[in-house]
């Protein structure tokens, strides 16, 4: 069976993890030690946390050692390695997607892989991978670039019911944070709803909670820290967002379009 390698295990990386399996993949992800995931209904980095996790059926474990991850696929799990250590030479995977979504290239090169798939700004199609995909909301979704990078970042969270900026709390201090709703509770603009250190942190909107930092975590200020989903509905936060199903959709087709 061919290997793939996901960097990061994200709600985008989950999603890209979830159709390479059902693409025939052996999919291996690799995490931070404590990772920052607001989206954690629908991320297989909460198995760092939990022991397991179960996204649209499909379980994630982490694994500290390449032998357990390995031993963990033959089980039918996906592994999360933590940390990634040397599971390039070791795994020797077909392909490598980096799905870490930071806004740059943390270190991803065109020779770790036959393909490499970068996700999102700081790659180069042809520099340091074979394909990079659009991740920035809009018409440009998807898309495979082949040659040249994806859009450069605007640093603004997704609109969804019609709010942007106005539905997202960030972090006003490097200090723990501390949240007192779960993903998928119901929120008033103004209710309390987390702290950062001394601050008190306020609901922009009302909805429900889409996603929020686990409590103890400590981020950089200005990270975001709590999304609300003015849409209102509590299940939407238990089930992969179609943006991310189009990023994993175009991690296919730049399959397609590389292999030609």
């Amino acid at each position: 069976m061919k290997r793939a390698l996901v960097r990061g295990a994200g709600d985008v990386a989950t999603a890209v993890t979830l159709v390479l399996r059902q693409e025939g993949y052996r999919v291996f992800c690799t995490e931070r030690p404590h990772p920052t995931a607001l989206r954690r209904m629908v991320s297989f980095a909460e198995a760092v946390y939990e022991g397991t996790w179960t996204v649209d059926g499909v379980e994630a474990r982490p694994a500290r050692t390449v032998p357990e991850a390995v031993a963990l696929g033959d089980r039918g799990a996906i592994p999360v390695l933590v940390p990634e250590g040397d599971a390039i030479p070791e795994l020797n995977p077909e392909l490598l997607v980096d799905a870490r979504m930071a806004k740059r290239n943390l270190g991803t090169g065109l020779d770790e892989a036959p393909t490499v798939i970068g996700l999102g700004p700081g790659f180069t199609a042809g520099e340091d991978c074979h394909a990079a995909v659009e991740t920035l909301s809009g018409p440009e979704l998807g898309r495979v670039h082949l040659e040249g990078s994806p859009l450069a970042p605007t640093h603004r969270p997704s609109v969804i019911g019609g709010l942007g900026d106005k539905r997202v709390l960030r972090a006003p201090c490097e200090e723990p944070f501390v949240g007192f709703l779960k993903i998928g509770e119901r929120v008033a603009t103004g209710d309390w709803v987390a702290s950062c250190g001394r601050h008190r942190l306020y609901a922009p909107c009302s909805g429900v909670i889409w996603g929020i930092l686990r409590p103890g975590i400590t981020v950089p200020a200005g990270t975001k820290a709590v999304e609300v989903d003015p849409r209102g509905d509590p299940d939407l936060p238990y089930r992969v967002a179609d943006r991310a199903r189009t990023v994993a959709s175009g991690v296919l087709a730049s399959l397609e379009r590389v292999r030609r």
